[in-house]
């Protein structure tokens, strides 16, 4: 991950929450604020005190913050925006001790703000995954596996499953089952019918042929890693920085909350050249909306 806007350039550019939130109206109104009563884009002037703006013609007022992750929180924009610095600096994620413990704030804020700002970390998923795509599922989370005595009191493992072309983008969905049913919904969703798909060797892949994909696959049982172009090295590796995040940095993720992590990590993957991922997200309060 590249990294062009320094913790020098941000507290040079936001010293106030004046300066956020001026940064937040150039974003959604980037062709300028449309006014609803003169039906025109109007020069708009910041109410003191507010955070709202209003027309220079008939006084209609706006607010950039409505809709937003940041409408009516009581937390200072420069926090937010700092949060947002912070969570993106880092290659694994920001638990919200940490968060807590830079912003001076609440563990209940920092949680809060952390889970908002997550929302922003989503891909839109335009398209289907084609060329040659690499499908997987793993076991995140919880405990019992391969204990000599198991304690059926425990939390349950959850299953993700992964799908990423070769040097392309990665699709990665917490699903219930690893029945063939639960995998086939998940790749003729994503996954182009003329792609190659890569598996290994797990029996609720074998449909894929019958599905229409060209189906090429490795035998891991067999200590077979690699046959020709028949692999899962780039979907393997993509479980090891998942688990080491979530395993390393936020250590429990609930089950509710488990697929706005992935979707953080996958985010992160996806944009894993972009020179700056604090604009990058930032820019992303004009689609995602606050629910």
């Amino acid at each position: 991950m590249l990294n062009t806007f320094t913790l020098s350039d941000f507290l040079k550019k936001y010293k106030t929450n004046e300066d956020c939130l001026e940064e937040i109206k150039n974003i959604i109104y980037s062709n300028g604020v449309k006014c609803k009563i003169c039906k025109k884009i109007t020069p708009h002037y910041k109410i003191k005190s507010k955070k709202v703006y209003s027309c220079q013609n008939c006084g209609t007022q706006v607010s950039p913050l409505a809709n937003t992750i940041f409408h009516k929180s009581s937390t200072d924009l420069l926090d937010w925006f700092y949060a947002i610095y912070l969570i993106t600096q880092t290659r694994g994620g920001l638990p919200a001790l940490e968060l807590q413990r830079m912003l001076g704030c609440s563990y209940k804020t920092a949680w809060r703000m952390g889970h908002q700002i997550r929302k922003l970390m989503t891909d839109e998923e335009k398209g289907l995954l084609s060329g040659d795509v690499e499908v997987d599922e793993t076991f995140v989370g919880g405990k019992g596996f391969n204990r000599i005595k198991v304690d059926f009191t425990e939390r349950p493992k959850e299953v993700v499953m992964g799908m990423v072309e070769r040097g392309g983008k990665l699709r990665a969905k917490h699903i219930e089952t690893t029945g063939k049913w639960a995998l086939r919904e998940q790749i003729e969703k994503h996954i182009d019918p003329k792609a190659r798909v890569f598996t290994d060797q797990f029996a609720g892949y074998h449909q894929l042929r019958k599905l229409g994909y060209s189906h090429y696959s490795v035998n891991h049982g067999k200590f077979q890693y690699r046959k020709g172009d028949a692999y899962t090295q780039n979907i393997e590796n993509v479980w090891s920085h998942l688990k080491r995040g979530i395993n390393g940095v936020y250590h429990h993720v609930s089950k509710k909350h488990l697929q706005a992590y992935v979707d953080e990590f996958t985010f992160r993957y996806n944009n894993r050249k972009s020179e700056d991922m604090f604009a990058l997200v930032l820019n992303r309060v004009v689609s995602v909306r606050r629910k």
